[in-house]
């Protein structure tokens, strides 16, 4: 029997979502020890992948030496729709199939920006430990409403922020190389250059993937752009952020603040130059998951999966389909 390994000790919580479309496909399911971290560690995974052929795979890094030392890996489905721990050109030169969840937790990441987005303008870290500590301060807030928000990519997470931001009166613009312009037009977003997004947003919010012609697509030169007293908002990649650059903005006061969910290394050091600023608000890369996105996230990776041993090609899902003319199983 097959063996599809469970690598998130958090998705394995929640097998009853998509063990059904696992075992109706012929497949054992196989899981992490138990363990205090969400996901395994790099020898963890590597003694958990021994016989395993598919992975319903977490954000834990499948390099080149991964898939050379366990050829009968066949497929990585991601819970989730980033894929930067991939390295998928390894994939598929190794005929292993790389897929992801799309549709799945865009809801989630939009409703995790406007808690950031309100955390942060209603300083609600600051003032939920002011009065635990018997303080009453009654400091101004940010409105939103009125507030340019800028949207750094617009596909299925940035157009779900977009429907939001309307309800709370906010313009919008958006920076989009691939845009659905008829969306666009339904929902009052104005398109812009890069340049012009930065200027102009208020609060810019990153929705791009990270690959190279992004990584750190925030830095000095970005930042200095910014309108002054503008808000970063980060629920996409840390990497899209070179985090010593926006480190030195806020000691300048270039920005007005951050508020990031994503973080160049996760977990981060202990001394991590942003966690001195009270005008930036954190959170450990939760956006996309929540009692609803997860069972469904896991499911659609369950179900493609399934399709791949079935002999179906689920091209919606694919990252990367020139492993097609390889791909055996």
């Amino acid at each position: 029997m097959p063996k599809v390994l469970i690598t998130s000790r958090e998705v394995a919580k929640f097998s009853h979502r998509y063990r059904d479309v696992l075992e109706s496909a012929g497949f054992g399911l196989a899981f992490l020890p138990p363990g205090e971290a969400n996901e395994p560690t790099p020898d963890e995974l590597r003694a958990a992948l021994v016989g395993v052929e598919a992975t319903i795979a977490g954000s834990e890094p499948y390099t080149a030496q991964v898939f050379a030392d366990f050829p009968r890996l066949r497929v990585v489905a991601r819970v989730g729709v980033g894929y930067d721990a991939v390295d998928t050109r390894a994939a598929t030169a190794r005929g292993v199939a790389v897929t992801v969840a799309p549709n799945t937790n865009q809801g989630s990441v939009a409703e995790h920006t406007f808690a950031l987005l309100l955390g942060f303008t209603r300083h609600l870290p600051v003032r939920d430990a002011a009065v635990r500590g018997g303080a009453w301060p009654r400091h101004m807030s940010l409105p939103l409403r009125g507030a340019t928000l800028g949207l750094a990519g617009l596909g299925r997470i940035g157009k779900a922020v977009a429907v939001r931001a309307a309800a709370f009166e906010m313009k919008l613009l958006a920076y989009e190389p691939h845009p659905d312009h008829a969306f666009c037009a339904e929902h009052g977003v104005t398109l812009v250059p890069f340049d012009r997004l930065l200027a102009e947003a208020d609060f810019l919010s990153l929705h791009l993937p990270l690959t190279p012609e992004t990584r750190h697509v925030i830095n000095g030169a970005a930042l200095a752009r910014m309108k002054p007293g503008a808000v970063l908002i980060n629920t996409s990649r840390g990497g899209l952020v070179r985090e010593a650059d926006l480190v030195e903005a806020l000691r300048g006061g270039r920005i007005a603040g951050a508020a990031l969910d994503v973080l160049e290394q996760e977990p981060p050091p202990a001394d991590h130059p942003l966690f001195s600023f009270e005008n930036v608000v954190l959170t450990p890369h939760a956006a996309g998951v929540d009692f609803r996105s997860i069972g469904d996230m896991a499911r659609s990776a369950a179900e493609a999966v399934a399709a791949l041993r079935r002999g179906d090609w689920p091209a919606e899902k694919m990252v990367n389909p020139d492993v097609r003319s390889t791909f055996k199983w």
